[in-house]
């Protein structure tokens, strides 16, 4: 019905009162099952889902049963892979999922919230305790179809939220913080928590704010905002600054997020989700210490924005000494108008394809070839899928998982 719906010209203009009938018979069905839990709701563009993981890691390891439901994967210990495309799930979904892991003992949850969920009312009945912002650019515009409808959809979290932790250098939150009147503020060049004496480097990163150490096993400037937010969701919650501290170095990793991928090559494979231009632009900003020549392989997905495609084709070429331009979640879009877009980007920026520039749409020799051109001290940047265990293609899903395909053919090729 959903499908049928999507094609009609108006379905995005508004939101369709199905959504809110469907989130009001959710609530009901499972009597409210987050009444009872105190819910830390994250938004935010890019770095919502490591952010949640760092709360949940930091509550989880200073004894709080915390639960957890994200782009990535759900639960409490335990947790199970997140397998369909879809950050915030349908209100049902969300509701049952909530219950089961309220029925496990949890005293706390971590929300990764889209802006998608909260225009069509599938957080309804959720108390937000905390809200946390990360940040907004371009991004689902297909949808919002102008940046303030797309910033306003996110504000909604702000407005229900009994308390709201802003990143202070997005001028974004110059409006959030008209929408509540209980907050505090983080950053790096503003906030009333700003970072100090960062360092980065690529095992993670190093910084203080008031009286508190932060580090990250995770690389990458964005990941100082990041911690920063989870740190103060930590402070506003009671946690010693020793448990706050504990909780965010102790994270290892969250899947498909700036995962190093080692199987002893002479060279670095990395592979991260990132797929909208200012998360590709942090990513190669996190890298950007590498002496080595760069390979980029990414994508883009089938009926989303399409004027970010040549913008993320130019960041690629801006960056990389080679861009393998590929698939991504065509569904019924087709390959070649996609990455048409990329092209153009790419060739503006001073590309040459054929050259340093190469189309294969299919994904899995593109990062074949990837490993194959790599030589001792390059780069690999597989971008764009992450953790997904799927690709979507115009017959359905497929199996497909970058991490296990990178480690596939690292192996084949460089024992």
């Amino acid at each position: 019905m959903k499908k049928l719906l999507e094609k009609l010209p108006f379905y995005n203009e508004m939101v369709l009162p199905y959504h809110f009938a469907q989130s009001v018979v959710a609530v009901a069905k499972y009597h409210r099952p987050a009444k009872k839990l105190h819910v830390i709701g994250v938004t935010g563009t890019n770095g919502k889902t490591t952010t949640c993981f760092m709360i949940w890691n930091m509550l989880k390891k200073a004894g709080y049963k915390t639960g957890i439901m994200t782009t990535v994967a759900y639960g409490i210990d335990k947790l199970k892979p997140e397998l369909g495309h879809m950050t915030t799930v349908d209100a049902l979904t969300l509701n049952k999922r909530i219950s089961e892991i309220k029925k496990q003992g949890a005293e706390y949850l971590v929300l990764e919230v889209t802006s998608h969920a909260l225009a069509e009312y599938r957080t309804l009945g959720i108390p937000i305790g905390i809200g946390v912002f990360t940040n907004l650019t371009h991004e689902h515009l297909d949808y919002h179809k102008t940046f303030v409808k797309y910033r306003d959809a996110k504000g909604k979290l702000f407005r229900k939220a009994k308390f709201s932790i802003f990143n202070a250098d997005d001028p974004a939150t110059k409006y959030y913080k008209t929408l509540t009147k209980k907050y505090a503020t983080y950053g790096i060049k503003y906030g009333e928590n700003k970072a100090r004496d960062i360092k980065m480097s690529v095992s993670g990163v190093k910084y203080s704010f008031g009286d508190i150490n932060i580090e990250t096993k995770i690389p990458g400037e964005f990941n100082v905002y990041n911690s920063m937010a989870a740190a103060l969701v930590g402070k506003k919650l009671g946690l010693t600054n020793a448990q706050i501290e504990a909780g965010i170095s102790s994270l290892e990793s969250v899947e498909g997020r700036m995962n190093i991928i080692d199987e002893g090559q002479p060279f670095t494979v990395i592979v991260d989700y990132a797929h909208a231009p200012d998360a590709l632009e942090k990513v190669f900003d996190s890298v950007s210490s590498h002496k080595g020549r760069v390979i980029s392989v990414h994508g883009g997905a089938g009926r989303r924005d399409p004027s970010t495609r040549p913008i993320r084709g130019a960041i690629l070429a801006k960056y990389s000494d080679l861009v393998i331009i590929t698939e991504d979640d065509s569904r019924d879009e087709d390959p070649e108008k996609i990455a048409a877009g990329f092209i153009k980007g790419a060739e503006k920026a001073g590309k040459v394809l054929g050259k340093d520039l190469i189309k294969e749409l299919d994904r899995e020799k593109a990062i074949k070839l990837a490993i194959e051109l790599a030589k001792p001290g390059d780069l690999v940047l597989l971008l764009g899928k992450g953790h997904e265990k799927t690709i979507l293609r115009a017959d359905g899903p497929h199996d497909f998982e970058d991490i296990k395909v990178a480690k596939k053919y690292i192996r084949q090729y460089h024992q």
